[in-house]
Formats: structure tokens, sequence, C-alpha cells
């Protein structure tokens, strides 16, 4: 199988959020297409891309890039954002919003990691997706 990979960079001169939660999901399903990839594990994977643009919308600064690669076996979503911290799980308060997307992210992946590199972060989820393969 050859590895497919969907990429957005924003330019640093820019100050918009950058990728919009929708965008990142419609570029998401443009590189999930074609992989033998139950339903389920599809919008697991869809649902995670949501997740990270949002976080980092909205607490590091904006996306600064978005990757879905495909590779024989796995996904693996990245999302760049502007923060130099740590994403974080606040405690389990089901009676106020927000405070669930690192929580479901990790529920969901197989795998996450945190890198940074000068003063940035990028977040990686991994899905094992079997025999993700072409059709």
């Amino acid at each position: 199988m050859e590895d497919r990979t969907v990429s957005f960079r924003l330019s640093p001169v820019s100050s918009a959020g950058g990728l919009s939660c929708a965008e990142a999901r419609d570029r998401s399903r443009g590189a999930l297409a074609g992989l033998e990839l139950g339903a389920q594990r599809r919008e697991d994977v869809l649902t995670v891309v949501s997740e990270l643009v949002a976080n980092a919308r909205s607490h590091a600064g904006g996306v600064t890039g978005f990757d879905v690669v495909v590779r024989s076996g796995a996904v693996i979503v990245e999302v760049s954002d502007r923060s130099p911290r740590l994403p974080r799980t606040r405690p389990w308060a089901p009676g106020l919003p927000g405070g669930f997307g690192w929580r479901l992210v990790n529920q969901l992946a197989d795998h996450t990691r945190v890198r940074f590199r000068h003063g940035h972060k990028t977040v990686s989820a991994a899905f094992t997706t079997g025999r993700a393969k072409p059709r």
C-alpha cells in the first residue's frame, strides 16, 4: 500500500485560527476514502480530528498544521498549534460544559503523543486499522 498524506500548513504571518473542524473532517474523509475501515472506526478518527482541531482553536492559539497519514495498518492524525503547553484532562464534571475533548481523544485513539518544537506543539493520535488497504 502506498502511504497517503493530507496536509494543511498555515502561513506564520496569519493570525487566523487556521483550519476549521468542518474543513479538517472533510479533508480527513478524503484521506480515508477507499480504505477497508469499519464505519465506527472511521467515525472515531473523524471525532478525534474534530476534537484536536477544536482544542487547538480554543486553547492553543489556533491550528498551524494538520496531517492525516494513512499507512498500511494505521491512520495517524497530527494537529500542530501555537501553544507550548501540554493538553490536560480536566477533572470529571458531567454537570459542566466542556472538558471532555482530551479525555475523548485518549479513549478513541490507540496511542497519543505530544511533541514540542520551537515553543509550539504537535499532538498525534494513532489508530491501528488492521488491514487498512485501499480497495
